[in-house]
């Protein structure tokens, strides 16, 4: 094993290696010490010129070679052998990937032994694998070509570059260490959308390789160069240092899992884990072009969840046969598109549905009553709210004077734990005149929802989270008040953490599967369930990821014509600004529906899976990571 690190890694990868539960440890440890970046977005550590302005700069080499993996090609993988596990799904063989990896090395041993070069083809590794597992070699290598063929696009930074200069009418080369040979890498190579190079040159087929500079010998004596050639790849020895040190320049590009996998997870299921990296390392490090970090806060940390928790809602919907999926105002706004995204047949039966906790709270207050006051009252004290501030938010305004002078308060004082039960009595004593005046709301709400659920016989909210009352609420306001006949069951993200307060008492409708979590709840998952804490911020990370660019709902109001109005708050002061979170939420949606259908499979996402790459955000050595979106966070109050 090679040494990389301090001398305490060495041994603890020594040791992990024998004993699962020590590699276990090393890497929670690892995991856990990983700072995310903080000095902008991470795209702008992989910023270059466009491929147009270097394919100037380039213009002036008549040969120009290109590295093949990695650089003019990606897999949708953080490392290339991740690919073996879709080989032994295809094949049907447990332990595949490792089988594969220690042919492949049993084969350079055996090549060097006889030939005194370690650069061997396809089919010996074949031999090897067919003479140690007994898989046949043809079905072998067909089932792993495939695969190779199926997995493999365009670095879309390269692809243009490459477009550019075959424009200028250069000779351009693809030069690989790699056992497929020429004419495989051609078909790759073709396949990817790149057409035809001048030359291919692959170390098997020479016995050669760049590793070692004999590679580009090769194509010195072949290609005739003596001068105006360069070499472009992402490995700085094979890459770099060996096309210099034979008399050619060469000009480095980053590889981007190297760059990219310190700042992910690998807290995740292994195949799962392995795409999401893939898919987020080639699209923000190939240098195309620079994204804002609340596009990749998006694209990171809300993608693989919007993805999987959209995948979970249509299972949910099919399995207790819901026929309206109504998606909740704000956190629904993303999450809807997604939906539509991933399943356009269902755009008949979906809805984005304004409800909020606010509005909510003032349609139900005949039989939500503790709740109303908890929210409206007890969650607000001491937070600097003013008594006139607090019933102007509960549209009862005119009660402000009359509660004033009954109870001696002052219209600008603050709601403190020392007044809050004056506040309350006197609303309580007035019960009968605080609900007629939300008899108006009520009905222009059920005048909403008549409309929504028309000819809808089994619904279901989706949200964010956590605790579910939306989805009650809305269930109680649905059949209880306006007599719809729709049940309503509740689809949430998350549940409440096991350090809330309420997480006693909303389990009875998890329990009861009146409503469902995805990512984590009691039941499932109970290492997120405990460590999610809203008092941390927690909530706030994930609602950043879905609220939408406008004004929570305010309420809904009846207007003098007997129709309904729907109120909105002011929107949020820098909507662009979550609009590119969205943006960032979509385009990982879209390229992973592409990963899928090159792959020809459904790729899993759990909830545990979906939670992983947040996991990194949450840790607390990386507060200062979020600092910079604090500003968009919505406030902890009702609303």
């Amino acid at each position: 094993m090679k040494k990389t690190g301090s001398k305490k890694d060495w041994i603890y990868q020594k040791i992990g290696n024998r004993m699962p539960w020590i590699r276990e440890k090393y890497r929670k440890i690892k995991e856990e010490g990983k700072l995310l970046y903080t000095r902008g977005s991470e795209s702008s550590r992989a910023a270059k010129e466009s491929p147009r302005e270097l394919a100037k700069r380039l213009g002036k080499y008549e040969i120009l070679s290109f590295d093949v993996f990695d650089t003019l090609l990606f897999r949708p993988f953080s490392a290339p052998e991740d690919l073996f596990y879709l080989v032994g799904i295809k094949l049907g063989y447990p332990n595949f990937k490792k089988l594969r990896m220690q042919a492949e090395e049993r084969a350079r041993k055996e090549k060097y032994d006889k030939e005194n070069t370690r650069e061997v083809t396809f089919e010996e590794i074949w031999e090897v694998m067919e003479r140690e597992t007994g898989i046949p070699k043809e079905a072998g290598m067909q089932a792993e070509w495939e695969t190779e063929y199926d997995c493999c696009y365009a670095n879309p930074y390269m692809i243009a570059l490459v477009g550019e200069l075959k424009k200028q009418k250069k000779r351009i080369l693809a030069v690989s260490d790699m056992y497929l040979g020429r004419e495989r890498i051609e078909k790759l190579l073709e396949h990817a959308g790149y057409g035809n190079f001048y030359q291919c040159f692959v170390s098997c087929d020479y016995k050669t390789s760049k590793s070692q500079g004999g590679l580009y010998e090769v194509v010195r004596k072949t290609m005739k160069i003596s001068r105006g050639y360069i070499h472009i790849g992402d490995q700085f020895h094979s890459d770099y240092r060996q096309a210099k040190e034979h008399g050619m320049d060469a000009y480095p590009v980053i590889n981007v899992n190297q760059k990219g996998n310190p700042y992910r997870t690998f807290s995740m299921s292994e195949i799962t884990g392995s795409i999401y990296r893939g898919i987020s390392n080639s699209w923000i490090y190939n240098g195309l072009k620079i994204y804002s970090r609340e596009y990749e806060y998006g694209f990171l940390y809300g993608g693989l969840f919007a993805v999987g928790y959209c995948r979970y809602i249509h299972c949910y919907k099919k399995e207790h046969q819901i026929d309206r999926l109504l998606f909740l105002s704000r956190d629904g706004y993303v999450l809807l598109k997604v939906y539509r995204l991933l399943f356009p047949e269902e755009i008949k039966n979906t809805r984005y549905a304004f409800w909020s906790r606010l509005a909510a709270l003032k349609i139900t207050a005949p039989y939500f009553r503790q709740e109303y006051f908890q929210r409206f009252l007890y969650h607000k004290q001491n937070q600097k709210f003013t008594i006139a501030q607090i019933l102007n938010q509960m549209d009862l305004k005119e009660f402000l004077f009359p509660l004033c002078r009954t109870m001696k308060l002052e219209a600008g004082e603050e709601l403190t734990n020392r007044n809050v039960e004056k506040v309350k009595k006197y609303l309580t004593d007035s019960w009968s005149e605080v609900l007629a005046c939300y008899s108006r709301q009520q009905k222009a709400g059920g005048l909403y929802y008549k409309e929504l659920l028309q000819d809808s016989k089994k619904a279901a909210a989706v949200d964010i989270g956590w605790a579910g009352s939306g989805a009650l609420m809305l269930d109680y306001a649905v059949n209880q008040m306006w007599k719809l006949s729709c049940p309503v069951t509740g689809i949430l993200a998350g549940a409440v953490g096991a350090g809330s307060p309420e997480t006693s008492g909303y389990e009875p409708f998890f329990f009861q599967g009146k409503v469902t979590s995805y990512l984590y709840s009691q039941r499932e998952n109970r290492d997120l369930w405990r460590s999610h804490h809203p008092e941390k911020g927690h909530n706030l990370y994930w609602e950043l990821l879905l609220g939408a660019p406008q004004g929570s709902l305010r309420g809904f109001y009846l207007k003098d014509d007997n129709t309904y109005e729907i109120r909105l708050k002011e929107p949020p002061a820098q909507a662009e600004r979550i609009r590119d979170i969205h943006r960032g939420i979509l385009d990982f949606a879209e390229l992973f529906l592409q990963t899928e259908q090159r792959l020809g499979m459904e790729i899993p996402v759990s909830g545990r899976d979906a939670y992983g790459p947040m996991l990194l955000a949450e840790s607390e050595k990386n507060h200062r990571f979020m600092e910079e979106l604090e500003d968009l966070m919505d406030d902890i109050h009702v609303g």
